[in-house]
C-alpha cells in the first residue's frame, strides 16, 4: 500500500478481506456496512458451513475458477493453466448424485508465485464461450467462510444486486468519510450517502419538472 494508505486516518482500512470472512462487509462496496442489504446475506449470516475436510493441498498455492461452462473438462482446465507453473492437483467439482460438473473447479500449482500469475492473466478469459472467474481459493484461508450457494462468496454479477467485496478480483473501495475532506453527519456508509445522493437527484428533477409545468 502506499504511504497514504498507511496514515493514521486511514492504517485501519484494507483493499481486501485479511483472516475473517464477515458476510455484511463483503457485501458493502467499501466494508464499512454493518447491516446486511440483501437477503443473501441474512441467509449467509444465519447459516452454518464447514470447509471440506477431505480437501489436501497447499490453500496458498491454490487457485478457485468459476464461471466453468458445463462442457470443460479437467483435461482442458490442465492444458489452459498449465503455461503459467507446475500444476500438482486439478479438481474439477462434480455433483455427488449425477456426476455433473458444477461449473467450477481448484487447481493448485507448486508455489504460490504461479497461483498468482494464473489468476493475473486467466481471470475474465472464455473457456468454451464462456468468461470464467478466476481468485484464490478463500474456504480454507477465511474463518467463518461461507460460499456463494449460502449467500456468501466473493464476487458476483450487478444485475442479481449481489455484489461482494473484499478479495484480489473485486477489493473494497475506500470508504468516502475517510477520502473526503468533507464530512457528513450522520452518514454511516457509502450505502447511505448513495441513497441520499439519488434521494437528491430525484428531487431535484421533480423541482426542474414543476418549474417547466410553470411556465
Amino acid at each position: 500500500m502506499s504511504s497514504n494508505e498507511d496514515s493514521p486516518k486511514t492504517k485501519r482500512w484494507s483493499k481486501y478481506v485479511r483472516d475473517v470472512y464477515d458476510p455484511v462487509q463483503v457485501g458493502s462496496i467499501d466494508g464499512t456496512d454493518q447491516v446486511p442489504h440483501d437477503r443473501a446475506l441474512v441467509r449467509a449470516m444465519n447459516s452454518n458451513y464447514r470447509p471440506n475436510r477431505k480437501v489436501k493441498g497447499n490453500p496458498m498455492h491454490t487457485i478457485f475458477i468459476g464461471r466453468l461452462a458445463h462442457s470443460v473438462t479437467e483435461e482442458q482446465l490442465r492444458g489452459k493453466f498449465a503455461p503459467f507453473g507446475t500444476i500438482v492437483h486439478t479438481r474439477l467439482v462434480t455433483d455427488m448424485l449425477t456426476g455433473l460438473p458444477r461449473g467450477y473447479a481448484f487447481i493448485e500449482y507448486s508455489t504460490r508465485d504461479e497461483a498468482l500469475r494464473a489468476i493475473d492473466r486467466m481471470h475474465g478469459v472464455s473457456i468454451d464461450d464462456k468468461e470464467i472467474l478466476v481468485d484464490e481459493e478463500w474456504e480454507r484461508r477465511l474463518e467463518g467462510w461461507k460460499p456463494r450457494r449460502l449467500g456468501g462468496g466473493f464476487g458476483g454479477r450487478k444485475k442479481s444486486q449481489q455484489l461482494r467485496f473484499g478479495c484480489k478480483v473485486q477489493p473494497f473501495r475506500r470508504p468516502i468519510l475517510e477520502s473526503s475532506s468533507t464530512v457528513v453527519a450522520g452518514v454511516s456508509s457509502v450505502s447511505e450517502w448513495n441513497r441520499r445522493v439519488r434521494h437528491r437527484k430525484e428531487g431535484s428533477r421533480s423541482t426542474n419538472r414543476d418549474d417547466n409545468d410553470g411556465e
